[in-house]
């Protein structure tokens, strides 16, 4: 706020900076796109709070939860997906498609995503549901604000807020089951014998899902996501957009006056000014004024308009999902195109596909066995006082199996007569030692190569360390060099 002097010495005048916030009291509507809505809601939040207890078999001894981030075992199982440690490639290929998924929504259908799938969206449209179940409709609604408070009003308000507090606590309790045993778990936390952490993380969720879905709402979409000001710079004219179609709209008018102006064969829209398009909309934003940011694409308003339409005796589609370029065309009585297939659309489908192409044969062609060299530095060879020439490696073989596996170490391109020596190997096959490793575990040994006095030598012999699976084949190598005076 901010005080100016009116001229002439008048009292101080206040101008705000911004537009004093209204709470917003959407309308319930029927129609196509809520219907949808509410089929995509029921979907997303039965996937979120089902799937920890979706079990698959991965053998005895191993999690059987389908959808897993076992921290304590460093895994991440999803169904017949296994992703280690090392592979956090994956998890940023996973975030490169989502990107260009969203990119590829919004060239071809707005902020659709914003509309339908979003997480604010699903939640909001939740708890919205139970408002208008313990409140009410708008009317309702607004009428029980301004209402005086009364044991009726209490009760409806601490109905409201006790359903509200239960989903969002369900909402957190759900997410730690992701990280653990969900039937365990579920369990430990009624009797309180559960990780002092999963309380902490339910608490944080449960407190940010009712601020954020039961009170922030719509200004969450405005004010705190960051997307809506970037879909503006990546939409174009051929993106299919909530619209109002000014040229079949305007001039708006109401019922009765249209309906004279029609039987004087005067100009007449079919918007009657119901504002039933702003009433249900979830952020309060008049589709009449253009695209804006405020507004998330739901469709709800093409249902309210349509409803009118029907009993104003109007074609439906006053509102409807379109493109600029149609909405140009009509007005110049041109008929409506669409292009759906064009570079921007073919780039991003381009990429999508060749990101996850590569994923895939990254995840099937992926080796359960490494191995890793390190050369002794300090010194890089010893020249011992028969005049042999020693070198020094730490070998590392990792077994990314759930089970023990055993294998055969080979040391390729020493020079000849040169010996090599394995501390703690447990058998040895065709003079070659095998060493067994634990599942999921890596093993670190000691490896020495000694060439006899007078092996001619050059500074530097590439050689390479392969260790070789008993059972499958399944081999790793890794090059080093051996190094002389």
């Amino acid at each position: 706020m901010r005080a100016e002097t009116v001229p002439g010495g008048g009292s101080p005048a206040n101008d705000s900076l911004y537009e004093d916030h209204k709470k917003v009291y959407p309308a319930a509507v029927q129609g196509t796109f809520r219907k949808i809505k509410w089929g995509l809601l029921i979907a997303c939040l039965g996937i979120y709070y089902l799937l920890p207890f979706v079990r698959w078999d991965r053998g005895p001894g191993h999690p059987d939860q389908a959808v897993l981030i076992d921290f304590p075992n460093r895994r991440f199982y999803f169904f017949f997906i296994e992703i280690w440690p090392q592979e956090v490639y994956y998890i940023t290929g996973l975030l490169i498609l989502a990107a260009l998924a969203l990119f590829l929504m919004n060239a071809l259908a707005g902020r659709v995503w914003c509309g339908y799938l979003c997480p604010q969206t699903v939640w909001t449209d939740l708890f919205l549901a139970v408002e208008r179940w313990t409140e009410g409709d708008r009317r309702d609604r607004m009428k029980l604000d301004q209402a005086p408070w009364t044991a009726d009003k209490v009760g409806r308000k601490a109905a409201k807020h006790a359903l509200w507090l239960m989903i969002a606590w369900w909402t957190g309790g759900a997410w730690v089951l992701y990280f653990a045993d969900a039937p365990t778990l579920v369990r430990d936390l009624l009797f309180f014998d559960a990780p002092l952490v999963a309380y902490i993380w339910i608490a944080i969720l449960t407190g940010t899902t009712y601020v954020l879905a039961g009170f922030a709402r719509e200004q969450v979409c405005i004010y705190m996501c960051p997307w809506p000001r970037i879909q503006a710079a990546l939409t174009d004219e051929w993106a299919l957009n909530v619209s109002y179609r000014v040229d079949r709209g305007e001039p708006r008018t109401s019922m009765k006056t249209a309906e004279k102006l029609r039987a004087a064969g005067e100009d007449a829209g079919d918007c009657i000014d119901c504002r039933q398009c702003v009433v249900v909309c979830p952020t309060g934003t008049d589709i009449r004024e253009g695209i804006q940011l405020s507004c998330i694409q739901c469709g709800l308003c093409i249902d309210a308009c349509d409803n009118v339409m029907d009993k104003v005796g109007r074609p439906r589609g006053l509102i409807a999902y379109d493109t600029d370029i149609n909405i140009e065309r009509r007005e110049q009585g041109k008929p409506e195109i669409y292009r759906f297939v064009r570079p921007r659309t073919v780039l991003y489908v381009a990429v999508i596909a060749i990101v996850a192409a590569v994923m895939v044969f990254a995840l099937t062609t992926r080796a359960t066995v490494g191995v890793n060299v390190l050369h002794d530095r300090n010194p890089v060879f010893v020249v011992n006082s028969d005049g042999s020439v020693r070198n020094g490696y730490t070998v590392r073989i990792l077994n990314k199996d759930r089970e023990a596996r055993d294998f055969v170490l080979a040391v390729e391109g020493l020079p000849a007569g040169a010996h090599l020596d394995v501390n703690g190997p447990e058998k040895m096959v065709d003079g070659k030692p095998v060493l067994s490793v634990e599942p999921d575990q890596t093993r670190e040994l000691r490896v020495t190569v000694l060439t006899p006095k007078g092996t001619p030598l050059p500074t530097s012999t590439p050689v390479v360390f392969s260790v070789r699976e008993t059972v499958t084949g399944e081999t790793a190598a890794a090059k080093d060099f051996f190094k002389a005076p």
